[in-house]
């Protein structure tokens, strides 16, 4: 116990793997109970979880004012990804509106096969996340049209998400624009264009695989001249309802141009809702304050017929509530956990099993996913394993860019597979299909983990630290210490 100024400050003790498993376990128990028996929604069994990690903090010595503190400089990393959400929403409604989205659709119903059309939506959601740098630009501009006229062809709509899912990640996890591509190299001291062209020996076999799978389960949507009068009469009520114009592809060009300039996802997607909102005026002939109220109602309008008013009927901000409060629940427990050492707790019981390449790769690949349902956010499940299992590395002279992409293979491809992670959030309010459904056919998403593991274990494609390296890593590595200090 030490005295600061009046205030008595208690010693705080460290977890021991059994007691940091006490929330974990209570989370899982309670997601399972509260969603399979019960029917609740994640956000109440978390915030349970919340309260038990709590106690366990306490128990261990931290203050109230210590676990609050934890908990609300997590959310603080979550804010960027929330106001992004928001104005996905905006963008949504008001591209709806303004017959972008419906225009979108009614060419795509005219050009996509039925049977090649997974394929082919992973394969343009890959060229535009690519492009943009960001899988939640490419999932809420190219993604909504792709479930659109994936539902216009009667295809199945978890399918339809999880290409688009495994399309939009590949692009995020390679494009030198993306954060998490910068991100994962920078934790690990390796170099980015090292980084990427590492990732490539694991991301384009795990790519062409999902591809062929894609190809395969498409060929059962096979066009037949029922669906091709389905798609024609769909065509004909979108535009009954829309004025459609080649035009109106400019909105989403100008957005994916932006992103390829560099300019911050922000300021990018507000420009595009807005553009969206002059469009809705100018080609829909809609007011100017009903214009501006998609951007936080959504679109709606009674339109009688059911698929149609299910394409149409969606956006806005507040369609984006519910998983805004599921991103701030789930970073509070997060934040909690990391704050009391649970997490680090885990990792060091993981390592202890950690002996050669491969274990140790699968040790960091399940600590990223482990990262991804308990702490529920894609960046601490790459930067938690980054700066823990670094000296590991290191020590086993292995060079950090075999780091860099296992945080890539396991963290960033994960991520969207978890409901309650922000990136599984995001996705379920974006496409409309839950993370419990798409996720069995996110298949590049999947398979990337795995691949990193074999690789491990048949010590293939790592490469080790010569001695030139070992010198410029000491630096790094002396940085990366300090930094974990100043984090516990």
């Amino acid at each position: 116990m030490s005295v600061q100024g009046n205030k008595v400050k208690k010693a705080v003790k460290r977890p021991s793997f059994k007691v940091a498993m006490i929330p974990i376990v209570f989370m899982i128990m309670a997601l399972y109970v509260g969603i399979a028996r019960f029917g609740l929604d994640p956000h109440v069994p978390l915030l349970l979880s919340g309260v038990v990690a709590a106690i366990v903090a306490l128990w261990l010595g931290y203050s109230w004012e210590d676990i609050e503190s934890s908990f609300l400089d997590t959310i603080r990393l979550s804010l960027q990804a929330i106001v992004i959400l928001l104005i996905i929403g905006a963008i949504i409604g008001s591209w709806i509106a303004a017959g972008i989205v419906p225009t979108m659709i009614y060419y795509g119903l005219g050009l996509l096969s039925p049977g090649y059309f997974l394929v082919s939506a992973c394969a343009i959601s890959c060229v535009v996340a690519l492009a943009s740098g960001n899988a939640w630009t490419a999932a809420g501009t190219i993604g909504i049209a792709i479930m659109g006229i994936g539902q216009g062809l009667g295809v199945d709509l978890a399918m339809v998400a999880g290409a688009v899912i495994s399309g939009v990640y590949f692009g995020d996890k390679v494009s030198p624009l993306s954060e998490t591509t910068n991100m994962a190299p920078g934790i690990t001291g390796a170099e980015l264009f090292e980084h990427i062209k590492h990732m490539m020996f694991t991301t384009i076999p795990a790519l062409l695989i999902a591809l062929v799978i894609y190809t395969i389960l498409g060929l059962q949507f096979s066009e037949t001249q029922s669906s091709i009068a389905e798609v024609q009469t769909l065509q004909k009520q979108l535009s009954d309802i829309f004025v459609i114009s080649p035009w109106l592809l400019l909105a989403p060009a100008a957005v994916i141009l932006m992103m390829i300039f560099k300019m911050p996802a922000i300021p990018g997607l507000t420009i595009g809702s807005l553009i969206g909102v002059a469009f809705a005026i100018g080609f829909q002939g809609m007011g100017t304050g009903d214009a501006f109220s998609v951007m936080y109602y959504g679109f709606s309008k009674e339109v009688g017929i059911e698929v149609v008013g299910n394409l149409l009927n969606n956006g806005g901000m507040e369609s984006m509530m519910y998983t805004v409060a599921l991103i701030l629940i789930a970073m509070s427990f997060g934040g909690i956990l990391e704050k009391a050492g649970i997490l680090e707790a885990i990792v060091v019981a993981l390592l202890s099993f950690a002996k050669r390449t491969g274990s140790l790769i699968m040790a960091t690949v399940g600590t990223c996913i482990s990262a991804n349902v308990i702490a529920c956010d894609q960046y601490l499940s790459i930067i938690l394993p980054g700066r823990m299992y670094s000296k590991a590395y290191k020590d086993r002279n292995l060079h950090p860019k075999n780091l860099s992409r296992t945080l890539e293979d396991a963290g960033t491809m994960t991520s969207p597979l978890v409901p309650w992670n922000t990136c599984g959030a995001f996705m379920f309010a974006t496409l409309g299909v839950s993370a419990f459904s798409y996720a069995p056919y996110a298949f590049l998403n999947l398979i990337s983990p795995i691949v990193a593991v074999i690789y491990g274990y048949a010590n293939f494609k790592i490469e080790y630290l010569s001695d030139e390296d070992e010198q410029s890593q000491e630096s790094a590595f002396a940085t990366d210490r300090e930094a974990t200090e100043e984090a516990k």
